[in-house]
């Protein structure tokens, strides 16, 4: 069962050691601050990344990280001393403050230039072109594991506004310029996006029951919306 995060950081930890693997890496983190107790096997985000517990004890949380992660995410360039922002999964009780996170980062971006704002600090981000048509103002995106508000989007990159708040409690705080960092777009845009392309190419939202699209009109049009189920 996929598990789910809301963006709110519940602590930073420290990486203590990184030891490399046939199978990839195992990774220690020193997070006291992190609530317990954190069961074998639980998930955790670790700067966004949905990452599964081997072993924990009152002070240190050891993660196995595959090389495709390693590869797709910043977590392959972790050394001890690094910083990492942490939160468990979302329990069904638990207040949804943020916004719906997967851990499942999509691609990486940059930090491309930090400015200032009315409210804090305004911080411009590159993004891959890929994730761009996802990003739209005032949409909801995760940096790092971060739930944090779209305030502009140009051609390849965005911005948002940062509080002292989240800048003093997450790693942000600490990145600069030029910094990669791990970027996961909203999945309610996501399914909003890639529902309508698809019914645009007339491919029914999806496969057909033999596995293969249903091409029929090239554009979208209200009847096709109307059979689909929309409403006005």
């Amino acid at each position: 069962m996929n598990c789910m995060f809301t963006g709110i950081v519940q602590a930073m930890g420290t990486v203590q050691s990184v030891q490399r693997r046939a199978s990839g890496a195992r990774i220690a983190v020193s997070a006291p601050e992190l609530e317990r107790p954190i069961a074998d096997g639980a998930s955790i985000c670790v700067n966004g990344t949905c990452l599964t517990v081997v072993t924990s004890d009152a002070v240190r949380i050891e993660f196995d990280v595959v090389h495709e992660t390693l590869a797709r995410t910043t977590l392959g360039d972790l050394v001890p001393g690094d910083r990492v922002n942490l939160e468990p999964s979302l329990r069904p009780t638990d207040r949804m403050d943020g916004h719906f996170v997967q851990g499942h980062v999509e691609g990486t971006g940059r930090v491309k230039q930090i400015g200032s704002s009315t409210t804090g600090q305004l911080w411009t981000f590159e993004a891959p072109a890929e994730l761009m048509p996802y990003i739209i103002p005032k949409g909801s995106i995760a940096i790092d594991g971060i739930s944090l508000t779209v305030a502009a989007v140009g051609e390849s990159t965005f911005s948002v506004a940062l509080i002292p708040t989240t800048l003093q409690r997450t790693t942000l705080g600490q990145i600069r310029a030029g910094d990669r960092v791990n970027l996961e777009t909203d999945i309610l845009v996501r399914t909003t996006v890639e529902t309508l392309r698809r019914m645009a190419a007339g491919t029914d939202a999806g496969l057909g029951r033999s596995g293969t699209s249903r091409r029929g009109a090239s554009g979208l049009t209200v009847e096709q919306l109307i059979a689909n189920g929309w409403t006005a």
